[in-house]
């Protein structure tokens, strides 16, 4: 027999539902103040279904929509808990198991760049906006002129200054190879 959608839920159940290991649901809750499930006498976890359209969100947020930890936070403090909710799978409305869940929509045509954009579900909302005039830089040059090597903002140092601190020079040396077979090892 299925539970109603207002029961709660356990922490396997939310894992499945979500599709997410439990114990990345456990460290989200120690991130996140705002997930505040039920536990039980012997500290077992009960979801409610805000709570599990919270997490759902957050799940949006970090894995979908590529967001960071602080970044899912600052949104949830600026914007609020049932806007993030509303990003993830609705526990109300959802489709029975045997049946995919319907496609998003995705915005027909980009707002005009002067328009105020409001966050939607398919936009971040610190979401690049086109620039509204390009500026013509010139090109680089291919080569570079011809220089004698030295250090930026140092005079040049001669062979004979080399050799003088070349016991210095070594070790560093050393360390930077080092440092390269270990990345490219």
């Amino acid at each position: 027999m299925a539970k109603a959608k207002d029961a709660f839920r356990t922490i396997s159940e939310v894992a499945e539902w979500l599709d997410t290991p439990t114990h990345v649901l456990r460290f989200w809750e120690s991130k996140f103040s705002q997930i505040k499930p039920v536990k039980g006498a012997g500290g077992r976890r009960y979801y409610r279904p805000a709570d599990m359209e919270l997490l759902g969100g957050i799940k949006q947020l970090l894995h979908v929509d590529g967001l960071t930890i602080k970044g899912t936070q600052k949104l949830l403090r600026e914007n609020g808990v049932k806007y993030v909710a509303s990003l993830g799978p609705s526990m109300t409305s959802q489709a029975p198991a045997d049946e995919p869940a319907p496609a998003k929509p995705v915005e027909a045509a980009p707002a005009p760049v002067d328009a105020p954009r409001a966050p939607t579900q398919d936009t971040l909302p610190f979401a690049p906006v086109a620039p509204a005039f390009m500026v013509d830089l010139p090109l680089p040059p291919t080569s570079l002129p011809d220089a004698k090597p030295r250090l930026i903002g140092r005079a040049p140092a001669d062979s004979r200054t080399l050799q003088a601190r070349a016991a210095q020079i070594a070790p560093l040396l050393a360390r930077l190879e080092d440092i390269r077979a270990r990345m490219h090892g």
